[in-house]
């Protein structure tokens, strides 16, 4: 049977360093990933892929809130909804070329995906994921001031939005991904980490104002599906200790309990690296095999060993 692997590809990978963008500069970094994607299919892997969409949602909002006298205005959890198929089309499109390219014919769905949380997940009193785009300290407080935005520094590239993440509990849509999948499909779901709901106990579905993890819903996801390997994509090829001083070391190979004792000890900061160990500690906890934690670019040589951090129960 083919080994499954889920690849959690990280929002800023479609807007590089720079880019402003664009849907031409999205596409175009959506043909390199779907280039690394690909790889995995010819090396015999069932792909599921999931992304984030922090600088799509960010600028979805700002886009909504500058609008707001001459159209609706389109709250946080459908912002994350009309990004989830802006950005799931342009990987359709770059994943469907490359596939050809590549002599496979495969097709490629994106899944509409919503995650149930808690609504009176603490988190919501104290919002700490990033989204949008990086501004100046002179315009984050600018933008503090006018739209009333919580605004930190994010990874030492600027200040940034933050909006509460509560935790995931429930995909919605799990048992359908899984139908999909079975049939040979690539599945492109949980964008953004999924669109954030309560469900009510007359079963009514109800949008919150959020933004999901995307690694802690890969994690959820991937081992309610009995994958194999959980591939988080980040823009370092692999974890760090001490991470940008004069002792930073990179980790090739640990065990879960190993990376539980370095997040103790405050290794991994809660705005960046955090989250991708946490999300990989539960996925290991919950049946996986292994989780590989490295760059876009390192994907192939990172399952094979040489490359990345890669983590086992």
């Amino acid at each position: 049977m083919a080994r499954s692997a889920l690849i959690a590809v990280g929002g800023n990978s479609l807007i590089g360093i720079g880019q402003r963008g664009t849907i031409e500069e999205q596409l175009s970094n959506a043909h390199a990933t779907a280039k690394k994607i690909t790889q995995l299919v010819a090396d015999g892997w069932r792909v599921v892929v999931t992304h984030g969409n922090g600088p799509q949602v960010g600028a979805a909002l700002l886009r909504s809130d500058r609008a707001a006298g001459e159209v609706y205005t389109q709250p946080l959890d459908v912002c994350v909804a009309v990004t989830q198929s802006e950005i799931g089309y342009l990987l359709e499109r770059g994943l469907e070329c490359e596939l050809r390219r590549a002599g496979f014919y495969m097709p490629v769905m994106t899944i509409l995906t919503q995650v149930r949380v808690n609504e009176d997940d603490p988190a919501f009193k104290n919002p700490t994921k990033p989204i949008g785009p990086f501004y100046s300290e002179r315009e984050a407080e600018e933008k503090s001031r006018r739209f009333g935005w919580l605004m930190v520094e994010d990874a030492a590239r600027g200040y940034r939005r933050v909006v509460p993440s509560p935790e995931p509990l429930e995909i919605l849509e799990q048992e359908v991904i899984r139908q999909i999948l079975d049939l040979g499909i690539i599945v492109i779901a949980l964008g953004g980490g999924g669109i954030p709901v309560i469900v009510r106990e007359d079963h009514t579905v109800v949008g919150v104002e959020a933004v999901i993890d995307k690694d802690r819903a890969s994690a959820l996801l991937a081992a309610a599906l009995g994958i194999d390997c959980l591939i988080i994509s980040t823009d370092v090829d692999q974890v760090y200790l001490n991470y940008r001083t004069s002792e930073q070391r990179g980790i090739k190979r640990a065990t879960a309990e190993l990376m539980q004792h370095y997040l103790d000890n405050g290794q991994f900061p809660p705005g960046s690296m955090g989250p991708k160990i946490e999300a990989a500690i539960r996925f290991l906890t919950n049946g996986g095999k292994e989780v590989v934690i490295t760059s876009p670019d390192r994907v192939m040589e990172a399952i094979h060993g040489k490359a990345g951090t890669l983590i086992t129960p």
